[in-house]
């Protein structure tokens, strides 16, 4: 369940973060009490998830894949423009939450050393 709340956070701040633009500065009291409630509803999502996803993992993945998205976002609605740097600034944000999860992962995983030796009582 853990997951799905944590896409949920994504999908909702995502679509928020979009309609920052047409609260033209919170001045247009719609448009802002919406990405308000998107926002407070994004943290509430994110709050449930942290139940069974590590905060590291859960703060990674929703701020990564918000940021990805918003980025294509606004060259497809907003009309910003296409760079290498902007190319490159994502793939570095994918591969350092690639890195982050498999740290993550590896760090879950009990740890016995070789030499260990368990010692069996019996009554």
């Amino acid at each position: 369940m853990g997951w799905s709340y944590l896409m949920g956070a994504v999908v909702v701040e995502i679509l928020a973060t979009t309609g920052l633009h047409s609260t033209e500065g919170f001045t247009q009291p719609i448009p802002t009490v919406g990405v308000l409630a998107g926002y407070l509803l994004s943290f509430f999502f994110l709050s449930k998830a942290l139940r069974s996803i590590s905060l590291g993992v859960s703060y990674a993945l929703w701020s990564a894949i918000g940021t990805a998205s918003i980025a294509v976002v606004g060259v497809l609605l907003f009309g910003d423009a296409v760079s290498v740097a902007r190319v490159v600034g994502l793939i570095c944000i994918v591969a350092g939450v690639v890195t982050l999860n498999m740290e993550a992962d590896r760090e879950s995983r009990p740890t016995v050393p070789v030499d260990a030796r368990q010692s069996v009582e019996f009554d």
